[in-house]
């Protein structure tokens, strides 16, 4: 609810919402400007009486003397008959310039205050102020969802540039906004009368003493009064001896009498009239020049709001795809429940629904929001698809599903399978669909197979499960997701270095220049990703849709994109990246792999590879810049021909970058794997793991279950094992 609220309202009011966001940071330098133009009051103690005193002197007929909240001092006279208006300094009471309202500033107050439109616009703008304050409102409490609390409010924002610059802009402006919409609904209720309003306005006084004449200076009302308390002094009118001085200062509003300087009448500002003053100054920053500074920047963050939420909203919008027809609900034999946020699980439904259809199935789908169990009087299975938001919120489509469920009186009697959606690197992973496995086993609906997961829309995990899933129906299902590709980016090879083909296995390190992006195809999530080492590099291949993923070794800190690449007979990807010669061009893209990374703390890590699998390896290794304790294991054929990266990691180990480097080279007199140095140097592996080690293992599936047997003897004795470890996440593998 609070999504759709925060969305439609943003979409509905977005137009207006620029228009009073522009205008109001553009207003809020005023009063650092009216601050430069002020003459400086260098008389501190400096009283209305002797600044009357010296206007009077050049202005004779002067009939006002007004106080900026800013401190510009203005004094209103008539001369030959003529009115003017002039900026004084107070130290000679000389004006300084003719002051002159801009027609620039009056026409954008009118533009933020009324859209130019009187009324009408007055209401207008009282309701974008109310729609900003409860976007703003709900915002804080979707940014909180989002990061897993608010605890976690600050914690790095992930995703597209546009979804990361939505999250940044919302930190940094999401309290100004409340303040300055909040401030605006109060500010709009006053100007229609919503709210009571105090003035500080005495009884015009019944007598004077009828003389005229009195200085300024001489008048003890005057005396008492320090400019910096002036807001304005309104002279009588010359020759009319019933007329008197009115005084408005801070505190309040007086009357004083010309003859005698004696204050005839005064009114103490109320407690509301200051309150309406103090948000007046906390809306326009009028009276506190700095503040005005500081809430214009904040707000400058709303159209950055606006526009990548609208980018957010177009792209969801168009993720979710157009699926098969099915059957109707009462008719169909299998029900398919999508809980989606951006739409890509909707992608998956359509995959499955294909699947199934070709091997006869009647398939129903529908959002997890519309569940109606009454309606599935043929079905025999209900298979939910359900992504996580947040901190183990439901999706968009998935609103309400839990509570219905809940309120059911006994489990339907079609079986059930859940299927999460979600990304390992976020603490609350797949927590949704979680939430409605237990929920239904705690009111005894009998599954069709256990809960399972599928990883950052991974097709292999999908296309796993669906095997799992067809031998529960009886009978196969190939689900053969080809997720809509991202975007690709012609990538320059600027540099290789070839190894490998002394020992039959032709390996080469590339190195691809980085694309450039315009910030627009970024914001549209166009733009080449940030990555770190251990991400991975998608390659299509000319003449095949099918991507081919290759594990970088270095970080968009590095200014280059690199991997390594062995040869394959027959390989289609690795034949065309391995004839690159250098300037030419391959297309590819960038897909996070934060499974598979450095925890981010102080202790130890073991790396462990062979060929290829250096490559993630070695981006770790070059990316210890804090020169955490970090030891390598690499396995090679022979030291004269496949050793990759070996100026680099004598490099490191020079710069404290790598502790400890152990080589087991195959095609040599005393033959070596991995395993076998692992074994060796058993007591040192043993110490670092005990001592809070990660290890992390790249390479071949035949090297990582020999890695994996070597370290269960070595740490057995220490009453360890490798499955401990990776439920831990200290024990990482990416093989291949």
């Amino acid at each position: 609810m609070i999504r759709a609220f925060h969305k439609y309202t943003g979409l509905l009011a977005a137009v207006l919402l620029l228009v009073l966001a522009l205008s109001g940071v553009a207003l809020s330098v005023l009063p650092a400007w009216d601050k430069m133009k002020t003459p400086a009051l260098v008389e501190t103690q400096l009283t209305v009486a002797e600044l009357a005193t010296r206007i009077a002197v050049h202005y004779p007929e002067v009939e006002q003397i007004r106080r900026a909240p800013s401190g510009l001092i203005t004094a209103y006279y008539y001369a030959d008959d003529q009115p003017g208006a002039v900026v004084v300094d107070p130290a000679t009471g000389q004006g300084v310039s003719d002051y002159e309202f801009s027609p620039v500033v009056r026409w954008l107050k009118n533009l933020h205050r009324s859209l130019l439109l009187d009324d009408a616009g007055r209401i207008a703008m009282a309701v974008a102020a109310v729609a900003l304050l409860l976007m703003s409102i709900s915002g804080a409490l979707l940014l909180a969802r989002r990061m897993g609390g608010w605890r976690k409010v600050f914690a790095p924002a992930r995703g597209t540039l546009s979804s990361r610059l939505h999250v940044e802009a919302g930190r940094l402006s999401i309290v100004g906004l409340v303040l300055s919409s909040l401030t605006a609904v109060y500010l709009a209720l006053g100007t229609f009368d919503i709210l009571p309003q105090e003035t500080a306005r005495p009884a015009f006084p019944s007598e004077v003493s009828g003389e005229m004449g009195l200085a300024p200076a001489e008048m003890p009302a005057l005396v008492q009064v320090p400019v910096s308390q002036l807001r304005s002094l309104t002279f009588p009118y010359a020759g009319d001896p019933s007329d008197i001085f009115t005084l408005t200062t801070d505190q309040g509003e007086g009357y004083i009498d010309q003859g005698t300087g004696e204050m005839l009448a005064w009114d103490n500002a109320g407690a509301l009239q200051k309150l309406n003053e103090f948000i007046y100054l906390l809306h326009t920053g009028e009276g506190a020049w700095f503040w005005g500074l500081v809430l214009g920047l904040i707000v400058l963050g709303a159209p950055v709001l606006a526009v990548t939420g609208l980018i957010m909203w177009w792209k969801a919008r168009r993720a979710r795809p157009s699926l098969p027809k099915g059957v109707a609900a009462h008719k169909a034999d299998t029900i398919i429940l999508v809980g989606s946020e951006g739409g890509s699980t909707w992608g998956f439904a359509g995959t499955l629904m294909r699947g199934l259809m070709a091997n006869g199935h009647g398939v129903f789908a529908a959002p997890l929001s519309r569940f109606a169990p009454e309606k599935y009087s043929h079905a025999k299975q209900i298979i939910v698809l359900a992504a996580t938001y947040g901190n183990g919120e439901p999706p968009a489509s998935a609103k309400g599903f839990l509570d219905k469920l809940a309120a059911l009186k006994t489990a339907p009697a079609a079986k059930l399978a859940v299927l999460g959606f979600g990304d390992r690197q976020f603490p609350e992973y797949c927590a949704y669909a979680k939430a409605i496995v237990a929920q239904a086993e705690a009111m005894g609906w009998e599954t069709l197979l256990p809960l399972d997961t599928v990883d950052q829309q991974s097709p292999q995990d999908f296309g796993r499960w669906g095997k799992a899933l067809g031998a529960a129906l009886g009978h196969e299902l190939e689900l053969a997701h080809v997720p809509v590709q991202p975007r690709t980016h012609r990538l320059k090879l600027v540099s290789r270095r070839d190894y490998g083909l002394e020992v039959q296995t032709p390996t080469a390190i590339l190195r691809f220049a980085l694309p450039r992006t315009s910030l627009l195809n970024r914001l549209r999530g166009r733009g080449w990703k940030k990555f770190k080492a251990g991400d991975l590099l998608g390659i299509i291949p000319e003449g095949s849709n099918i991507v081919r993923l290759y594990s970088l070794a270095s970080s968009t800190r590095d200014g280059f994109v690199e991997i390594c690449v062995r040869k394959h007979a027959h390989g289609l990807c690795s034949g065309q990246l391995f004839d690159l010669a250098i300037g030419d061009e391959v297309s590819g893209f960038i897909r996070s792999n934060p499974a598979f990374a450095p925890a981010k703390n102080r202790k130890p890590v073991i790396l462990i590879g062979a060929g290829t699998g250096i490559g993630p390896l070695a981006g770790f290794a070059r990316a210890n810049h804090k020169k955490r304790p970090m030891q390598l294991y690499f396995g090679i054929r022979h030291p004269d021909s496949d050793y990759l990266y070996e100026d680099e990691i004598g490099q490191w180990q020079s710069e404290g970058k790598l502790d400890k480097v152990s080589i087991a080279a195959s095609r040599v007199k005393q033959v070596d794997y991995v395993q076998h140095i692992l074994q060796r140097d058993a007591a040192n592996v043993a110490a670092q793991i005990k001592n809070g080690a990660q290890v992390l293992v790249c390479g071949g599936c035949d090297m990582a279950l020999g890695v994996a047997e070597a370290l269960q003897e070595i740490l057995a004795p220490h009453g360890l094992e490798p499955a401990e470890l990776k439920a831990q996440g200290r024990y990482l593998e990416d093989v291949y």
